[in-house]
Parts: structure tokens; C-alpha cells; sequence
């Protein structure tokens, strides 16, 4: 089968690679019908994270069920399917309290694990990572469409609004116009925020994000972005989402969050130092996030997809089959375009 493989900085290449096949029997085989390219895949596109030539790349997809290893009960051939962007056994102490993204056997796509950048995947305890998408729903394209975010950044997003404590009639400021920081949006919506300031720099993005419900954007970086959303909410936001992952936006997140609240740092993070930590001591932020557990969010928000009340799709504004993914990766890196979907 064809996959996407890791060749080196700016080198992504489309590669014959053996067929999957079951290996133990909590596994499935799945045909993947669609995939995406992560922003975070572009740390190891740029060489920033290093990866061994020849790994495997992508941790987002969706796709339907080909082969079931004998101990599989909850998943059968045929079904559609929607995975996390991290496999886990539903089962361990972590995954019982709502946090798969801790399992104890949790494992990542990607890397020497096979890639949902590809036309097929094995998929280790199947029954504790997929969850089966509605018959009813299977062939509708734009709903598909608008589900398939949930695999990680609309997951991501709604995870900074959970852990930051958005709730109706709050003040929320939201770091980076990216598609994590764009859900981020739609999740503070959702969770009927009152006021949402979108910090970012890019203007298409920046509409979209006011029609994700953002009401004030600001344009200035740094001090001067503080210094707008402290004077405009008088006193701070309280509730901030960082969705970047570089010091200077968590810098930025803790500096604008009122006093007595808290900032959420989703952004998968590069840093080679800690950020300011001493406005968060003395005015008691709270600082959360971390790894979103997108398998305990997805029944949820999957419901509110298919109930036409979210719709995270706008995010996808380009579409490549498999033999244009390396172009995918080059536009995503260029900024020319927020997220890519792979479908056939």
C-alpha cells in the first residue's frame, strides 16, 4: 500500500509500504478514507523535531473496518469508524477517569507505528480507541467533513475550554488563529461565552474566526496584545486559551488572565526555557491543558456534529488525495492554507 514516509527536512514522500495485518486480537484493519496534516507535523516537516528517515506520518483519520482480530467487541467489519490522534485500551486506571491520553498503553500514530497518512492501518485495542460513526450518516461527505476535525484539533480546542474553565457569560481570550486556535473559538462559543478576542495575524483566518463566533480581534503581538485585552476587559480575560506552544504566546496567556483565573496551554510546545511564571504565583492563575484526551470528547462533540449544532469543517480549506500530501505540506508550511484534508 502507499503511505506517507518521513524522508528528511521538507521531504515528504508517497511510499510503497507493506500491507497491515492483524498482530494481536484486540486489533482492526481499517481503510482510510480521510486523514490530515496536523500543524504539529510541521515541527518535524521543518526540522525541528527530529525524526528517523522513514518513519510514518499522521495521527489524524477516519475510515471503515476491513479485518477484526477474534477479541474485538465493539467494532465489525464494515463500520465507519472516527479515531483520536492517540490509541488507548479504554480499560487502564486513566482511561476509566476520562484521561485516554494517559493510558498505560496508549501509543501514538506515526513514527514507527503505522501513519494515518495512508491508504490502510492497523489499529491496536481497537474497542478502546475508534468509535463507530452512525449509519446514518455514513455517506453525507459534508457531515463527514465537519466530523472529521474531531480526531484533534476541535478535540483540542474544546480540551483549552474545558480546562480553562469557559462557562456562559464569560470573558475569553484565545492565542493563535491556527485551526486548534480557531476551535478554540467554536468551543468557547459552545460553551456560551459571552466575549471572545481571537489574537492572531492572518486575515483570512481572522474572519473565519469571527464567524466562529469571536467578537473583538486583535492584531498586536506581544505587550501591546496584553495590554489591549487587560485594558478592554479591565483587569484580564478569565479564561485564556493558548494555542500556539512557543514562549512567547504562553508568556503572553499568563500576563493577559485576570487574577483568581485561568489559562489553558493546548500549543504543542517548543520551548528551551520556562515561561514568566511569576505573575501566575502572585496572582494566583491557574495554569492547565496539556494533551487533550480526545476519546473521552468524542462521543459528545460527535453528537453535536450530527445535530447540526458544530461544524468545525471551515478549518479544512484544502483538499489533496494521497499523491498530494507532499504539496499539502508545503502549502500548510507556507501559511497558505490552515488545514489540509487527504481524501481520495
Amino acid at each position: 500500500m502507499r503511505a506517507t514516509v518521513y524522508h528528511g527536512s521538507r521531504d515528504m514522500r508517497i511510499d510503497q509500504v507493506p500491507d497491515p495485518r492483524i498482530s494481536a486480537p484486540t486489533d482492526v484493519i481499517a481503510r482510510i478514507t480521510h486523514a490530515g496534516i496536523c500543524g504539529s507535523d510541521l515541527w518535524s516537516y521543518r526540522g525541528i523535531y527530529q525524526r528517523k528517515q522513514g518513519e510514518r506520518m499522521g495521527h489524524e483519520w477516519m475510515g471503515i473496518v476491513e479485518e477484526v482480530g477474534a477479541e474485538v467487541r465493539t467494532i465489525k467489519k464494515g463500520d465507519r469508524v472516527i479515531s483520536p490522534f492517540l490509541i488507548s485500551d479504554g480499560t487502564c486506571e486513566f482511561c476509566r477517569e476520562g484521561l485516554p491520553s494517559s493510558c498505560i498503553h496508549g501509543e501514538r500514530w506515526g513514527g514507527s507505528n503505522n501513519g494515518g497518512q495512508a491508504e490502510a492501518i492497523r489499529v491496536p485495542y481497537a474497542d478502546g480507541t475508534l468509535v463507530v460513526i452512525p449509519k446514518s450518516v455514513e455517506d453525507d461527505e459534508q457531515l463527514l467533513k465537519a466530523i472529521f476535525p474531531l480526531t484533534d484539533v476541535m478535540a483540542t480546542g474544546h480540551h483549552a475550554a474545558v480546562t480553562a474553565k469557559v462557562r456562559a457569560g464569560s470573558t475569553v481570550a484565545v492565542i493563535g488563529d491556527g485551526a486548534v486556535g480557531l476551535c478554540g473559538v467554536l468551543a468557547a462559543k459552545r460553551l456560551r461565552a459571552e466575549r471572545i478576542f481571537l489574537i492572531g495575524h492572518q486575515e483570512a483566518r481572522l474572519n473565519l474566526g469571527r464567524a466562529f463566533g469571536a467578537t473583538d480581534i486583535i492584531t498586536a503581538r506581544d505587550e501591546r496584545a496584553v495590554q489591549e485585552v487587560r485594558e478592554q476587559t479591565h483587569g484580564g480575560a478569565e479564561a485564556v486559551l493558548e494555542c500556539v506552544g512557543i514562549l512567547e504566546a504562553m508568556n503572553m496567556a499568563i500576563h493577559m488572565t485576570r487574577p483568581g483565573r485561568s489559562v489553558s496551554c493546548v500549543g504543542f510546545a517548543h520551548m528551551n526555557q520556562a515561561p514568566d511564571l511569576t505573575r501566575r504565583l502572585f496572582q494566583n492563575i491557574t495554569i492547565t491543558g496539556g494533551v487533550a484526551p480526545a476519546r473521552a470528547y468524542l462521543p459528545e462533540l460527535l453528537q453535536d456534529v450530527i445535530a447540526g449544532t458544530l461544524d468545525p469543517s471551515p478549518v479544512l480549506d484544502m483538499t489533496v488525495d494521497l499523491a498530494g500530501v507532499p504539496a499539502g505540506y508545503a502549502a500548510m508550511d507556507k501559511r497558505t492554507t490552515i488545514k489540509v484534508l487527504v481524501h481520495p
